[in-house]
């Protein structure tokens, strides 16, 4: 299991995906999940109660749990999935799929979660990284 602390060096890909989703505006935090190795990244001055432990357990298990059981509901009739956003005491968390993993950004609670995830999907559609909402993955 690959444990990444905050602000650990990455891949220059990873670099340039987390600066440009936090150029984004507003966001305080960003993971990318991919198997067992997670990347987490906060704002710098951000103040929050959560323990980088936990962060790390919900990036390499949580998220992508709601994401696989949100995402078989949504390919069923609903056009797919297009983001999940779960509300914490004091930010939202704005998840969303990406080839070969997940990425997560925390937002102020008066955020909008929506269009948070239309612009990160953008930035995911500039790097090559996007998933569409529709796109099914299929046994082999």
């Amino acid at each position: 299991m690959t444990y990444s602390a905050f602000n650990s060096a990455a891949q220059p890909a990873a670099e340039a995906l987390i600066a440009d989703l936090f150029a984004l505006g507003g966001i305080g935090y960003v993971a990318l999940g991919a198997g067992p190795e997670v990347l987490m990244r906060a704002a710098p001055g951000l103040e929050t109660t959560t323990t980088e432990r936990s962060n790390f357990f919900e990036e390499l298990l949580v998220n992508p749990t709601l994401l696989t059981l949100a995402g078989q509901r949504g390919r069923l009739d609903c056009g797919g999935l297009h983001h999940i956003a779960v509300g914490y005491g004091d930010f939202t968390e704005v998840i969303l799929s990406m080839k070969d993993g997940h990425v997560s950004l925390g937002v102020a609670r008066k955020a909008d979660a929506r269009e948070v995830a239309k612009q990160a999907h953008a930035v995911l559609e500039r790097h090559g990284r996007a998933v569409g909402s529709h796109e099914a993955r299929l046994l082999a």
